[in-house]
């Protein structure tokens, strides 16, 4: 694990020794710890042969399933004076963003502990910073934090979990709010003691000005400074190593700013070696066409364009048509008898949840985020109420082809594969998901140009 290549402190040795324990990351040359970390157990069932994990971005769980029938979801909070604030419909489409930085999620949290962020009362939402106000961009109400996503607009997410499985007590392993942390979780189980987001460049080849800040044991937010281009070991990596085709799915926004939600640019060994032209594909919607086409991958993991995205600010409503997309794609093709689809949102974007996050570690865990599971063999109609993180989804993966645990959030998590699935039984026919857009719309959808934000 390559911690701090420039830190702004010095440790003692048994300091850092502590630290890095605490850290529990894994890099390509550390073999001992990643062995310590033991093999997983064997595969959760012969009859998953694919897995697509897709990354929509920054809704809570309350935020995005108000309302859903059997889950956790809540009508009210609390602001940080202690009065009740009525929940408010704003739509996906906002022009404006929230702050939800690892400062955003201590304010929210509003923590009783005596680290930061633990024991959360989860009332100071109303202190996170909100990017509307002004004159020329008012706020559709007082507290726009505390809101829900009109079921209108959510229609394929509600229909999608009606044939299959809601996650109400999924977490982010990473306790703040920054998309490119939570994209180095569901590749590597860790983020190499990473917090927020980088000042520059979202990964290699990294140099000054493409640092990002690094979080202490104690949750000291910065600790230090590293240069986004490291390498840790990830599950690209271990399916490298068994033979089993992958591919990630993001965007490219060329010399800009490339990458963005492309988690492996991150990744020193994979930029500069062979996967980056074989398994990094973009645009997004190029998964459907190879679906179509027969030639998806294994495992694959499908990023979105922003206007696709759910994110705040975007100006959009086509998340919800985007993944129904994804899911009828796969449902009417070859592979949907053997798929297993994992739907999360990256992180909380800073909306209210009222659910708090347990103390895993020193950067976990972050609050609730929405989680579908989608197959055949998944429940119908379930709500699962089992704890699960990042981690869950990567031990998933790691059970079904016997493959090694990556770090500590793997290790810990529980899998999907007691509690949503059902292997019982024959594979269950696939029933179409309806969407205001249909495939054609995102195989033909015009380029974005738009680089996201950088949260």
């Amino acid at each position: 694990m390559r911690l701090f290549p420039f830190t702004v402190r010095a440790f003692a040795g048994a300091s850092l020794a502590a630290f890095l324990t605490a850290c529990g990351g894994t890099s390509m040359n550390a073999t001992p710890e990643l062995s310590a970390l033991g093999r997983s157990k064997p595969a959760t069932s012969q009859k998953i042969k694919h897995i697509v994990i897709v990354v929509q971005e920054n809704r809570s769980f309350n935020d995005l399933f108000y309302g859903y029938p059997g889950a956790k979801t809540a009508k009210w909070g609390y602001d940080s004076s202690g009065k009740r604030v009525k929940l408010f419909p704003i739509g996906l489409e906002t022009s404006w963003d929230i702050d939800h930085s690892s400062s955003s999620f201590f304010a929210a949290c509003n923590g009783t502990g005596s680290i930061p962020g633990t024991d959360c009362r989860m009332n100071g939402f109303d202190k996170e910073y909100v990017g509307c106000g002004y004159r020329s961009n008012p706020c559709p109400t007082k507290y726009p934090q505390y809101a829900y996503v009109p079921h209108q607009e959510t229609k394929p997410y509600f229909a999608i979990a009606q044939q299959y499985v809601l996650a109400d007590e999924m977490y982010a392993s990473n306790f703040d709010g920054s998309s490119f942390i939570s994209h180095q979780y569901i590749i590597a189980g860790q983020a190499e003691s990473a917090v927020n987001y980088p000042f520059g460049q979202w990964g290699c080849p990294g140099g000054s000005g493409d640092e990002v800040e690094t979080v202490g044991p104690q949750r000291q937010v910065p600790y230090g400074y590293e240069i986004v281009c490291w390498d840790p070991t990830t599950l690209g990596d271990e399916l490298d190593n068994a033979d089993i085709p992958w591919a990630y799915y993001a965007s490219s926004y060329g010399s800009r700013s490339p990458g963005i939600w492309s988690a492996y640019q991150a990744i020193k060994h994979i930029y500069y070696g062979k996967d980056w032209n074989k398994d990094i594909i973009s645009p997004p919607s190029q998964f459907l066409k190879d679906v179509q086409d027969g030639n998806m991958r294994t495992v694959s993991w499908v990023t979105p364009t922003w206007a696709d995205s759910d994110h705040a600010g975007s100006g959009s409503k086509t998340g919800p048509s985007w993944i129904a997309s994804i899911v009828n794609t796969i449902g009417q093709s070859q592979y949907w008898n053997d798929t297993a689809i994992f739907i999360f949102w990256d992180d909380y974007g800073g909306w209210y949840d009222r659910e708090p996050p347990d103390y895993a570690d020193y950067d976990g865990l972050g609050f609730r985020i929405p989680m579908l599971i989608v197959s055949p063999y998944a429940k119908q109609n379930y709500v699962s109420h089992v704890h699960y993180e990042h981690g869950s989804i990567l031990k998933f993966v790691e059970d079904q082809f016997g493959l090694q645990r990556l770090a500590a959030s793997d290790k810990r998590a529980k899998s999907p594969a007691q509690d949503a699935f059902d292997f019982s039984g024959p594979p269950r026919k696939f029933k179409k998901i309806p969407s205001t857009r249909g495939v054609d719309y995102f195989l033909h959808q015009p380029p974005d140009h738009h680089i996201p934000d950088e949260q």
